[in-house]
């Protein structure tokens, strides 16, 4: 078999999906050195996330709802493929018909396509790596963690916004309070009142942060004694990572935000209810996931909720504990319980 040396990435995800096949590229790339690697994404705004990989050559946009809808861009796409001279294409979206067609550019060459993982709960990271077996990559000799490369400019951007609002010196703690699907989803008013303890208690600053989570994000500051910063919808993609990566800790549900944070090395909090954490929760040391099994459904993996009492799994997480675990997190639980002995004030 002749040298692998042109490699193509099928993975029109979402900003989670597709950060987590970091640790794939990492191993394609420990493997295969010489091989130039490009990745197949599903809209502009995910190009960003590879913009400054040092293992990424190319990325290719695949927007099947907008760009490419019509038969004639598509074919277009098709044939920017067939010129690429791919000799391995790897197609983490195996049940897209349009996938396929675009993967037939690159024939004849070699395919490996993924499998989810079906009776077992295995981490997607790991289940992504699995594909890759028939090159000899094992996940057990794969570190696991993912990665985003900023931009000095998104480092600079990220420093002065922290500097002008007076952050230097203090925890900031992130709270994003979206997801792709309500069911993931910690009550706006739970956030507030998290915001305030932490601010009243911990002596930390706040920031609210996700894509187009507008409402959620006013709501949230409009229930707060305090306003936190506000940064949603005013960030580029690699702006929010910049942010995120100054931030002390991120609070969050099951989101793209998520394993932002984690890839830019922000330990996170992470509220489940629904979904399982084992598959999709933050990936390496440092975390923490909040979630409460013994509600009979929890884990359904259901995109709408069916319990009588609506969304129980992300209602049962308290204030109280997860404004515990980002104390201890912080390393400030033991001031805090001395002062509340002591009758001491909270800084």
């Amino acid at each position: 078999m002749k040298e692998t040396s042109n490699i193509l990435i099928i993975k029109p995800g979402a900003m989670g999906d597709l950060l987590q096949m970091t640790p794939v590229i990492r191993a394609l790339k420990k493997k295969l050195p010489e091989a130039r690697i490009s990745i197949l994404v599903g809209n502009a705004a995910s190009v960003d996330l590879f913009r400054h990989h040092p293992h990424v050559h190319e990325t290719i946009v695949f927007d099947r709802r907008v760009a490419h809808r019509s038969l004639s861009s598509l074919l277009g796409l098709w044939q920017r493929l067939r010129g690429g001279h791919y000799d391995l294409v790897l197609n983490f979206q195996r049940s897209n018909l349009k996938s396929w067609f675009l993967a037939s550019a690159a024939f004849p060459c070699r395919v490996l396509v993924y499998n989810k993982a079906r009776g077992r709960t295995v981490h997607a990271v790991i289940n992504h790596l699995e594909t890759l077996g028939r090159l000899g990559i094992s996940p057990s000799d794969v570190e696991e963690r993912l990665e985003l490369f900023l931009g000095d400019e998104d480092v600079q951007h990220a420093q002065e916004l922290f500097r002008l609002n007076g952050f230097a010196g203090k925890s900031v703690v992130a709270l994003n309070p979206g997801a792709s699907n309500l069911i993931k989803c910690w009550s706006t008013g739970q956030f507030a009142a998290l915001g305030d303890r932490l601010m009243d208690e911990l002596g930390a600053e706040v920031v609210v942060v996700g894509g187009s989570e507008r409402e959620l994000a006013q709501d949230i500051c409009a229930r707060m004694r305090r306003k936190p910063l506000n940064l949603v919808e005013k960030t580029s993609m690699l702006q929010l990572g910049a942010v995120l990566a100054q931030c002390a800790l991120l609070v969050s549900g099951d989101t793209g935000p998520m394993h932002m944070a984690t890839a830019v090395g922000t330990p996170v909090v992470a509220l489940f209810g629904a979904i399982e954490p084992r598959r999709t929760g933050p990936v390496g040391e440092g975390h923490r996931v909040i979630r409460h099994a013994e509600i009979e459904c929890v884990p359904c993996n259901a995109r709408k909720c069916s319990n009588p009492h609506y969304l129980e799994c992300m209602e049962r997480i308290s204030v109280d504990e997860v404004f515990a675990a980002v104390a201890q997190m912080l390393g400030k639980s033991d001031r805090l319980l001395a002062e509340r002995k002591t009758g001491g004030p909270k800084q």
